[in-house]
């Protein structure tokens, strides 16, 4: 009998009541879990979703996941970071060469193999 009563008590501490902007009121309500665009609350009855528009802003403050915000200033810090710490790192400024150094080898060879094709005769403007 005590479990039970101490499980209620929870249950009744956890429970409140929920009004939307719209007027709506869900009394006695316990949040069941919280979704990315609202709540959902069970009270007696039945089980309904509320999305966070429908809120106020004091709910919404509660609720609402918080969830990093990225601008592009913070991308490119992010970027630089990444690429400083990629030029420190021995290994990757040596591959980073190498690669670079490829490319640069590859077009100078397609450059010079374009312009010196053998047995193919050059023209000549008459």
């Amino acid at each position: 009998m005590l479990v039970t009563l101490v499980t209620l008590s929870t249950w009744v501490a956890l429970a409140e009541d929920f009004k939307t902007v719209n007027g709506k009121e869900y009394k006695d309500a316990t949040v069941s879990r919280v979704e990315p665009d609202g709540i959902v609350l069970k009270t007696k009855s039945g089980i309904s979703k509320v999305y966070f528009t429908e809120l106020p802003e004091d709910v919404q403050e509660r609720f609402v996941p918080i969830t990093p915000k990225t601008g592009v200033a913070q991308n490119t810090l992010i970027k630089l970071k990444s690429w400083t710490a990629s030029v420190k790192n021995p290994t990757s400024f040596v591959l980073l060469f190498i690669g670079v150094g490829s490319l640069i080898a590859a077009g100078a060879f397609a450059i010079f193999r374009s312009r010196h094709r053998p047995g193919v005769p050059i023209r000549r403007r008459l």
